[in-house]
This record gives C-alpha cells, sequence and structure tokens, in this order.
C-alpha cells in the first residue's frame, strides 16, 4: 500500500491549519517572510486562507476542464486582527466538502492524478509548506511529521513535471538519461528522477534484481529536511543534508525545480 493510501489528507488539512492560525495570535502581521519574498505575514494568510476556498470551489463543482478564472469571494474580514479565524473558516468550509466528495471521483487536475483526491493532497502540502513559512517569519521551530513529509516528497516529485505553467524553469530540466536519487535516510525510502531529452519524472528506483538502479546524483535527508529542501525552503549545504555525484546535474535540479 502506498504511503498516501494511509494518510488522511483531508484530516491533516484540518491540523495543519489549526497549528498556523494558532500562530497568528498576537503575532504582527507586518512582518516579512524570508522564504517567499515580497511577502508579509499578512500576504502568506491571504495566500494560504485563498487556496482553501479555490479549491473547495474546484471540487465542489468537480470540474472537468481548466477554470476559466480564478475569482472566488474569499470573504475577507476587514481587520486582520480577524485573520486567524477567517483562517479556520476556510479549513471548515474546506472540511464539509471533503466529507461530500468522493476523493476517487474524475477531476480536472494541473498534476499526475486526475482525482478530487488531488486537490485534497495539494491543499495539505500547500498548508503545511507555508505553516513552516509562517514559522520561519516569527523566529519559530518547525516540526513535520515524517510520515506527511514522505508523502510530500512522493507528490512533489510526481507533479512537478507537470508545473510548468506556474513554474517554468522546470523546462530546463532536461538530460540524456541521467538520474537523482532522493533518499529519506529517516523512513528509509528512496525516489528516482530520470532527465530525459523530452522531460524528466519518476523512474523505477529498483532494478529487476531488486538493487537500486544506478544514479549519476543522489540527495540524503530527513523527510522533512528532504521535503523543505524540494521546495526551495532549505539549502541543500544545510547540516543534515548530503549530497553527492554529478554536481553539475544538482545544479540544474535545483535551479530549476523549486515552486
Amino acid at each position: 500500500m502506498h504511503t498516501a493510501d494511509r494518510i488522511d489528507h483531508g484530516a491533516a488539512v484540518a491540523a495543519e491549519t489549526a497549528r498556523f492560525a494558532a500562530l497568528l495570535a498576537d503575532a504582527d502581521l507586518t512582518v516579512p517572510v524570508p522564504t517567499c519574498p515580497g511577502w508579509t505575514l499578512a500576504d502568506l494568510v491571504r495566500h494560504a486562507g485563498g487556496v482553501h476556498r479555490w479549491f473547495s470551489v474546484l471540487l465542489r463543482q468537480r470540474i472537468q476542464q481548466p477554470p476559466a478564472g480564478r475569482e472566488v469571494d474569499l470573504r475577507l474580514p476587514e481587520h486582520q486582527d480577524g485573520y486567524a479565524e477567517w483562517l479556520r473558516a476556510g479549513a471548515a468550509e474546506a472540511a464539509e466538502v471533503f466529507a461530500d466528495t468522493d476523493p476517487d471521483a474524475p477531476m480536472w487536475v494541473w498534476g499526475a492524478d486526475g482525482h478530487a483526491r488531488f486537490w485534497i493532497r495539494r491543499m495539505l502540502f500547500e498548508t503545511l509548506v507555508h505553516r513552516v513559512d509562517a514559522e520561519r517569519a516569527l523566529g519559530l521551530p518547525s516540526a513535520i511529521d515524517p510520515a506527511l513529509a514522505r508523502d510530500g516528497v512522493d507528490e512533489f516529485l510526481a507533479n512537478l513535471p507537470f508545473a510548468a505553467l506556474f513554474a517554468p524553469k522546470v523546462a530546463h530540466l532536461r538530460g540524456s538519461g541521467e538520474a537523482v536519487r532522493f533518499r529519506c535516510t529517516d523512513t528509509g525510502v528512496s525516489r528516482l528522477v530520470r532527465l530525459r531529452p523530452d522531460g524528466f519524472g519518476l523512474d523505477a528506483d529498483l532494478g529487476p534484481d531488486g538493487l537500486p538502479v544506478p544514479a549519476e546524483a543522489e540527495v540524503r535527508a530527513g523527510a522533512a529536511d528532504l521535503l523543505l529542501l524540494l521546495y526551495g525552503r532549505l539549502d541543500r549545504t544545510a547540516p543534515g543534508v548530503g549530497a553527492t555525484g554529478d554536481g553539475t546535474l544538482l545544479d540544474l535540479w535545483f535551479d530549476n525545480s523549486a515552486f
């Protein structure tokens, strides 16, 4: 059974949003968010709450083709001291939508899994990563459940080849068959990404003999650090991160993959 099948993504959205909202009590929402250049904490909250409401609309409508626009009534409070409750309200609305949604229902998605569950899982990692962004802005430590982090690594790597619409630099991730292995050192799981002339994507990590397929480069870290590394929230020179092999290939990956 795949890790994603054992995670209640809807419940995790609620839990991550609660953690995010709790950070806002007495917080200065004008502080900059270093991991989102140009944004304040208020901008980050508006974005996260907007994602909840936008994805809820998509799920409620069971869209079957790309939406014509992203118009949604955010119902923002007049004053920023209402932002925490507004964030919680968006998650509560999403939870109601999740309860009425068959996760296996076919839907249009921008990524790899053309079912409603794509949007629920995507909402989780949008919320989780931005919760960490908020903690960074407030100078607070972050903790990420390893099982969620491992699932987030899988979700990121599976969907990245389809992300050119909002991450155009992924078009530069091309090669002649070179592979990069991403290894979660605390869960013992690794994923292999292969760069081809026409694109890139996940490939078999083990060969027919059950042994790891050779890779030109490897990145190793605990699942939480690996997730933040993939999202550009951590540098590959950070303590706890190991990178070996073809440095030029690793430069190509990290220069063009974060979103």
